[in-house]
Formats: structure tokens, sequence, C-alpha cells
């Protein structure tokens, strides 16, 4: 237990960083309404998923988190989040990156999340937006908004992006423990079983498994891969809906459930999607 706990503290460690940073943009963002920064950061709502799965890419949990802050600030689209979120393969990444003879599938599996997250993408923010905001999940002008709680002034930027990291951080921590916990105990063999005896609906219950607010899950589902239990479609399916604790984050961070909701099962329905056809044509 004791390594657990200090599994989930280093993690959450190296994740501080991106949190303030991503506070600190959203309040700089409320206070000076900087237009180049918001340019910057938005993509001008053009080409912002394609930095967001670039960025995404990068094997760190610390860039889902951050997205999920400057969304739930209003700084970037539905698009560029799930473009984060979908191209994000944390420890995933360092696990077959350690396995010589797994370099050429890390490859192709790298390819393919950031095709995968640029097409999302461009779909949500500009084949979908219309839907989406129809459905009142999606602001028809968003305006930069920032969740911190904090007294007009410059002074106060500093300040309030701080106690907003470490209350998200705290959430983060409580959450990922009780996970690492759960999956170190029973949880990991349980859901190896149902893996193995599901064939069909594999990509479906990886992508599940994928939603788990940790980076534990991609590493299982990374192992399973490699053990020869599930296939490398069902790999792309759980490796593009997790997002490490971007998910927990966004929902401690934005209050609209519903919404949340929505952006969870549209990250599912796109993660399942893109498994599938992956087994169809073969990859």
């Amino acid at each position: 237990m004791l390594d657990i706990l200090l599994d989930t503290l280093i993690d959450a460690a190296k994740m501080l960083p991106f949190l303030y940073f991503a506070c600190l943009l959203v309040e700089l963002a409320e206070h000076r309404r900087s237009a180049r920064l918001m340019k910057l950061l938005s993509g001008e709502g053009k080409v912002g998923f394609f930095a967001g799965a670039l960025l995404g890419a990068v094997p760190q949990c610390g860039f889902s988190a951050m997205a999920a802050n400057l969304y739930a600030g209003g700084v970037i689209t539905l698009g560029t989040l799930l473009s984060v979120f979908i191209a994000t393969s944390d420890e995933a990444f360092l696990v077959l990156l350690s396995d010589p003879s797994s370099l050429p599938v890390l490859a192709k599996l790298l390819v393919i999340k950031l095709v995968l997250a640029m097409a999302a993408g461009f779909a949500v923010d500009f084949a979908l937006h219309r839907p989406l905001v129809k459905a009142g999940l999606v602001a028809e002008h968003e305006q930069v908004h920032c969740p911190c709680e904090h007294d007009e002034g410059e002074e106060n930027i500093w300040k309030a992006a701080a106690l907003h990291a470490l209350e998200v951080l705290l959430y983060v921590v409580l959450f990922s423990f009780l996970i690492h916990l759960a999956l170190e105990s029973f949880a990991g063999r349980l859901i190896a079983g149902w893996l193995a005896q599901a064939s069909l609906l594999q990509p479906l219950l990886a992508a599940l498994i994928g939603l788990i607010p940790n980076c534990a899950a991609s590493v299982l589902l990374t192992q399973l891969y490699l053990a020869g239990t599930i296939s490398f479609a069902s790999l792309v399916a759980g490796l593009s809906s997790a997002a490490g604790v971007g998910l927990m984050v966004l929902y401690r961070s934005r209050k609209n459930v519903r919404a949340n909701l929505a952006v969870t099962g549209l990250l599912l329905g796109i993660s399942v999607l893109g498994g599938v056809i992956v087994g169809l044509l073969g990859l």
C-alpha cells in the first residue's frame, strides 16, 4: 500500500506544473483578455485540434489535465480537448518503448492515434458543432471563464492559479490512490479475464477500461496486449479513450455534469469506432 501511495504522489508531483500552468493561462486570459494569447491557445478556432493532437502525443499525463482545465475555462474548443484526450498515451508509451521488439507497434500506434485525434477534433469542431449547440452541450459563442474563484486585480492571479491547482491535485491524488489500490488488488485480474473471454466486444471493453481516470489503466491495457490477451485494435480503442486523469480534472473543474457526460460519451464512441476501423482494415 505504501508503494501505491508513493507512486500516486510521484505522478501527482509530475502533474502539478501542468495544472498550475493551465490555471495561470486561464487567469491571464480572464484578467487581461489578451487576443494574442487566445489565438495561440485556441488556434483561432480553426486548427486547435491539430495542435491538441500533437500536444497530447507527448508521453505525459499532465497535458490531458491541462487541456481539461483550459476547456473548463473556455480557452480551447471541445474538438481540441478531444484531440488531446485521444492522442494521449502517457505511460503506455514508456511500456512499449522499454521492449525493443514493440517499437514498430509503438510507431504504428502513435500514427493511428494522431490521425484519429485530428479527425475527431475536426469533426467535432465543424461537422458536429451545430448539433452539439442545439443539444445545449456546447455554447454558441464560447467565452473565457476562469473556474477559480478570485478577486479582481492582477495581484491575485498567481495565488488564485496556485490555489485552484492544489485543490484539483488533492482531488486527483485521492481518487488515483483508490483506483491504483483496486487495480493492484483484484480488478486487474478480473479485467484480464473479461477481455480474454469477450473477443468480439474487446474494443468496447478496452475503451471502457481506458476511461478509468488513471494512468494505470493504459499500463494494464498495454501489458495485456503484449501478453497476447487483447488485439491491436482493442489496444487502439483502449488507449484512445485513456486520457489519464484528464476526465477526472474535467468533472472537478466543470460543474455541468450533463455536458461532461456528453464529452465522455463522445470520447468513448470515437475510441470504439477507431478500434473497429483498425480491426476491419487489419492494421
